[in-house]
């Protein structure tokens, strides 16, 4: 039997805080490991526990959630950990600023437990989930907005497979949804996700979604 997926998690609400744990202490397969009130002891946690998700409020005093994520999980980080941002506030910039952090997931805390428990599943396997109601509005509006320096440019260009890949994991869809949309194994896509990161320098399926969104792939 696996090891339980250990959490960290931190929110400055003691009841929120206390309700997190609670519910996913309940669910199989995860154990929370630690918690914190603030940014800076829930970065100091993180460094010593070594969770396998950190789960993270936006607002958080000492230092907020997006600066903790960027501590443990930002583009200098050598070893990321994989941080799940949870929030109330339903806000472009926090999206953004999360997801340019290096968070692996994004919710609103009315997610619900399953949306909460298969974030925490996909950030620990590598994957990523934003909540599905605000994934794709929230991108294309980056998107939209986007007035600095054009996307980079793939290292190489993409294939026409990697191009039908890229589309749905831009829409904020599984693995297994995917491969059974395209009708390839999910090691099939995979590969071709593996492929996408390394092309795009994308270190998650995030940044994917995220130069899908620049570049115009997607539209709404």
């Amino acid at each position: 039997m696996s090891a339980p997926i250990g959490v960290l998690v931190a929110d400055d609400q003691d009841i929120v805080r206390a309700g997190l744990t609670m519910l996913l202490d309940a669910q199989p397969g995860i154990e929370v490991v630690g918690q914190a009130a603030d940014g800076l002891h829930a970065v100091t946690l993180a460094r010593q526990l070594r969770p396998d998700v950190c789960l993270f409020d936006i607002r958080m005093p000492h230092l907020d959630g997006i600066e903790a994520t960027r501590q443990l999980a930002g583009p200098d980080v050598a070893d990321p950990l994989a941080i799940v941002v949870i929030t109330t506030f339903d806000l472009d910039e926090y999206v953004h600023g999360a997801l340019k952090a290096g968070a692996r997931g994004f919710l609103l805390k009315d997610a619900g437990p399953a949306l909460l428990t298969q974030a925490i599943h996909a950030a620990a396997h590598g994957d990523a989930l934003i909540a599905p109601s605000i994934t794709a509005r929230l991108l294309a509006t980056f998107a939209n907005s986007h007035s600095g320096a054009p996307p980079t440019q793939p290292i190489e260009p993409l294939t026409s497979r990697e191009e039908q890949v890229l589309i749905p994991v831009a829409r904020g869809h599984t693995n297994a949804e995917i491969a059974d949309e395209l009708h390839i194994s999910i090691s099939t896509v995979k590969t071709h996700l593996a492929s996408l990161m390394r092309k795009l320098d994308a270190r998650n399926r995030v940044e994917i979604a995220m130069w899908a969104h620049e570049t115009g792939r997607i539209r709404h």
